[in-house]
């Protein structure tokens, strides 16, 4: 197989998409509010009185960034709860117009496994599918709509491929419809401007760079909702528990921070990605580099090598000190291919995501443009597969 290069000292992290590092501006908003945020809100006395102030300003920042009423916001333990929530609330809500549900091929697994219970209670489910780059045809999702739809469910942008979903025109749909719109945005908050339309929006902070442990939910104004869990004082009865106040509040500071440096980071962000996307098809032969070459978000791309299997790539390239991930992050640990690629049509394995955080450097990117062809090239002679 021959001889290895020595890891690097450095370690590159590029798998923002699962998690983005911490923000600078959270750190020390969670700080602070460890020390002042710790009280129960719902009381009375002077340090419940500062975290129900704490808790109040948290959800009016991210409101200010989504451009919605405070009192649309709700928090949540995680993004996967906040999906559920939206979901399953809305379909319970509006169970007198109908129990059909409209998702995407590719949306993230919180959201089909809430379809998936929602056909185990004896709803309905129509799945649309994508075209090669993952993108759904507007007016294929339009024309699953039926007077007993319940629901529609869009993402933002795929947490795979960074393809981004015609959502505007979607909503319009919706709205025509009488359909609300469901919108998954955790991969696009603070990167890219959400369009507006959508009736339930659903994110979690370690996304965007906030702590893990903290999601938000956007219910807005008009949209008929019901919690599917039992009822709770707190949240404005939409989420049950004790609400994580410093989570909160680093949350929306890191929220607040990502989406004032989107300006000057997505393009830059958007150039390394696209010499990713130019490079690795030049360097290596049977490669596909997949997703939208142009309706993408800034930070993300995934290619697949055939002939190598991702997950002896993904070890290679840790040992070589960078860190990214193959497939769904969701499925990694199974044998089960990417539903996303799979919807797509195009290979399901060997295939690796690099998704750059805020703090990404060109040199780090140079560099794995230069090491990934050997890894590759290794991996396939090792395997008995050489393309050479």
């Amino acid at each position: 197989m021959g001889t290895f290069e020595t890891a690097p000292r450095d370690r590159v992290y590029f798998d923002a998409a699962s998690s983005e590092p911490l923000h600078p501006a959270a750190r020390e908003a969670l700080l602070g509010a460890l020390d002042s945020g710790w009280a129960d809100p719902a009381r009375l006395y002077g340090a419940a009185r500062s975290s129900r102030m704490l808790l109040d300003r948290a959800r009016a920042q991210v409101a200010s960034v989504l451009g919605v009423r405070p009192d649309e916001v709700s928090f949540t333990a995680s993004g996967t709860q906040a999906v559920h929530l939206a979901v399953l609330g809305t379909l319970r809500a509006r169970r007198r117009t109908g129990r059909h549900l409209v998702v995407s091929a590719v949306e993230h697994s919180s959201v089909l496994h809430a379809a998936e219970s929602h056909e185990r209670d004896g709803g309905e489910v129509t799945v649309v599918g994508v075209d090669r780059h993952g993108r759904v045809d507007p007016d294929e999702f339009a024309a699953a709509l039926r007077p007993d739809t319940a629901l529609a469910c869009l993402q933002s942008a795929n947490h795979e491929v960074g393809t981004v979903q015609p959502v505007a025109e979607a909503a319009e749909a919706c709205r025509a419809a009488g359909v609300p719109l469901f919108v998954d945005a955790a991969q696009s908050l603070g990167r890219v401007d959400v369009p507006e339309g959508w009736s339930l929006l659903a994110a979690g902070a370690h996304k965007w760079g906030g702590p893990p442990g903290v999601g938000v939910l956007v219910v807005r104004k008009g949209t008929r909702w019901r919690s599917p869990l039992p009822e709770d004082e707190r949240e404005r009865r939409r989420v049950p528990g004790f609400e994580n106040v410093p989570g909160a509040v680093a949350a929306a500071a890191a929220l607040a921070a990502l989406r004032a440096e989107m300006t000057a980071e997505a393009p830059r962000l958007s150039a390394l990605i696209g010499r990713i996307r130019d490079r690795v098809p030049r360097t290596i032969e049977d490669v596909q580099v997949v997703g939208d070459p142009e309706r993408r978000l800034p930070h993300l791309v995934t290619f697949s090598c055939l002939y190598v299997p991702g997950e002896a790539l993904l070890t290679e390239l840790d040992r070589l000190g960078f860190a990214v991930s193959s497939g769904s992050s969701c499925t990694a640990d199974t044998l089960r291919p990417s539903h996303v690629l799979e919807a797509m049509g195009v290979i399901t394995h060997g295939n690796v995501r690099v998704s750059l955080p805020r703090d990404a450097r060109a040199a780090d990117v140079d560099r794995f443009l230069h090491v990934l062809p050997d890894a590759v090239a290794r991996l396939r002679r090792a395997a008995g597969a050489s393309v050479e």
